[in-house]
């Protein structure tokens, strides 16, 4: 029921999957002497890029406790999209940098100084943009900010993901995975866990304060300026004392140099030959449209139970007994997927999230009846963390499914780019059906004032009319409800037209999903 971003299938790993097959490949075993400090260093660099991820998730939860649409909130919903369509600007990042000063420090020193100065940017402005006490929050400027923002982080994490491939020695690039999960969970839960506990005064007061205050511990100006000085100081340490491997190091033999370093106009040429191939088209087809079955739960459900009253930052803590799980499920799943049929696992996950996505609908539906009193029932947050729990179980299953699915079928051949494309596709595939369920909740919703019966407060004149007559706009009939189930009822029958589809797919050989790279064309004349 908590919309969470970081959550979804991370792009851009396909390149250290690569690796980790070759390494595979050649039995070499890990060993750490000599990359201790290289893992800490990368580790603490993804702990940095999921602080932006982890604040643009809780920047939703401030606008709806100060009266932000679901329209603006659609609108909002823009700034999660960079990490879904990174794959557009991953090869210049890839091909053009300054030797002299690293191939990854080229794009991470000047990038993360610009996470810091939009930090610092943002925490003079965000209180005023944000609204609140009467005056309107500036959504457009919101989304723009908060996009670069997202746009930053996404170059940060394609010049990371590179950089682990040279600065860990072969043997040990098995643990740029492990960083990369663990350190962006870790900066995930500090940018939105534990930023939206700590704003908020009513937890603040109640377990951390001896002498209850009117605001929280801390403000997102304040949040946001912490982490801007921490961006700079981390990058000037970086810039200054950690040396790039030069990419024809030790590190790096001849075969990898050749699979890997294609140039720009290489690089997207690989990009449309993938996209010409009929079951690239098909299975493209079915990871856009696979997650619109979704929406209505993923995206609405937990603003919904802050309109009804459940405190956001509880909300968030929900959070914290899951996170055990998330980390154990890919390896559980993965048991399960380690064969020639991945998706079957993925077909039967399909049912059981359909059926979860329903109970939490009903039990938003339920929610003002069930804390009418105004106090939260303990019982009441064990039923949401048991449902959340249950639904994270499928949705990972789901998840790995497909992560194995594309390992698979990628070509190797061309490196990481066609995991890339694959993992950009599932994540687009998860944004934009939340992006149009969020904007059609106030479309599909109508509403009447209690002291105008001709007063439907369709636009925010009518409300502030309503208002004025001392009335309120009460909801008639709440669109959400009629999105849930338009999803439930379109997942059904997605999954009865396209189970076949899939199940084609997974039977094609490996030859059908090849493509040739420019090298071996070069290779073949």
């Amino acid at each position: 029921m908590s919309k969470r971003r970081r959550g979804q299938p991370n792009d851009g790993r396909g390149e250290l999957v690569e690796s980790m097959a070759d390494a595979e490949d050649k039995h070499e075993k890990p060993d750490l002497r000599g990359d201790r400090r290289n893992i800490a260093i990368l580790l603490f660099l993804y702990v940095l890029q999921g602080i932006p991820i982890g604040l643009i998730a809780a920047v939703p939860m401030l606008l709806q406790n100060r009266g932000a649409s679901y329209k603006q909130q659609a609108e909002f919903s823009f700034a999660y999209w960079p990490f879904s369509i990174k794959l557009l600007w991953a090869p210049i990042v890839d091909s053009l940098y300054v030797r002299r000063f690293g191939r990854r420090k080229s794009w991470l020193v000047p990038v993360q100084y610009l996470l810091g100065g939009f930090m610092l940017l943002l925490s003079a402005h965000v209180d005023r943009w944000l609204g609140g006490d009467g005056v309107d929050p500036n959504v457009p400027l919101l989304t723009l900010l908060f996009f670069v923002l997202n746009f930053l982080a996404a170059t940060q994490d394609i010049a990371v993901d590179g950089w682990a491939l040279t600065m860990l020695k072969r043997c040990n690039v098995g643990y740029a995975s492990t960083c990369n999960s663990v350190g962006q969970t870790a900066g995930y839960f500090l940018g939105y866990v534990v930023f939206i506990a700590l704003e908020s005064k009513d937890f603040c007061n109640s377990y951390l304060r001896d002498v209850p205050a009117d605001a929280g511990m801390i403000t997102l100006p304040r949040f946001l300026w912490f982490w801007g000085i921490t961006f700079i100081v981390a990058t000037t340490l970086v810039a200054l004392f950690k040396k790039e491997n030069d990419i024809t190091d030790a590190h790096t033999d001849a075969r990898y140099k050749e699979e890997h370093e294609l140039n720009i106009q290489e690089s997207y040429k690989v990009l449309w030959d993938m996209v010409r191939k009929r079951p690239v088209q098909i299975l493209a087809a079915i990871l856009l449209t696979v997650k619109v079955t979704f929406a209505a739960s993923d995206g609405v459900t937990s603003l919904k139970l802050i309109d009804a009253g459940v405190p956001k930052e509880k909300l968030a803590l929900l959070a914290i007994p899951v996170i055990p799980l998330q980390l154990i499920l890919p390896i559980i799943v993965g048991k399960y997927t380690n064969g020639p049929r991945p998706m079957d696992l993925y077909l039967r996950a399909i049912p059981w999230r359909i059926a979860l996505a329903t109970v939490a609908t009903l039990i938003a539906y339920a929610t003002p009846y069930l804390i009418s009193g105004g106090e939260v029932p303990v019982y009441y947050y064990v039923l949401l963390v048991v449902s959340y729990g249950c639904y994270q179980v499928f949705l990972y299953s789901m998840f790995v499914a497909a992560m194995a699915f594309f390992a698979k079928i990628s070509d190797p051949a061309v490196g990481g780019t066609y995991m890339t494309f694959l993992n950009t596709l599932c994540n687009l595939g998860g944004n934009w059906p939340n992006t149009v369920v969020l904007w059609l909740v106030d479309v599909l919703t109508w509403k009447k004032c209690t002291t105008q019966p001709d007063n439907t407060c369709l636009s925010k004149e009518d409300q502030q009319e309503c208002t004025k007559s001392t009335g309120k706009c009460e909801i008639v009939f709440d669109g959400y409800y009629l999105e849930a189930i338009v999803c439930v009822v379109y997942g059904i029958i997605w999954l009865l037209v396209v189970r076949k589809w899939i199940r084609h797919l997974q039977n094609l050989p490996t030859r059908a999903w090849m493509v040739v790279s420019p090298t071996a064309k070069n290779k073949l004349r």
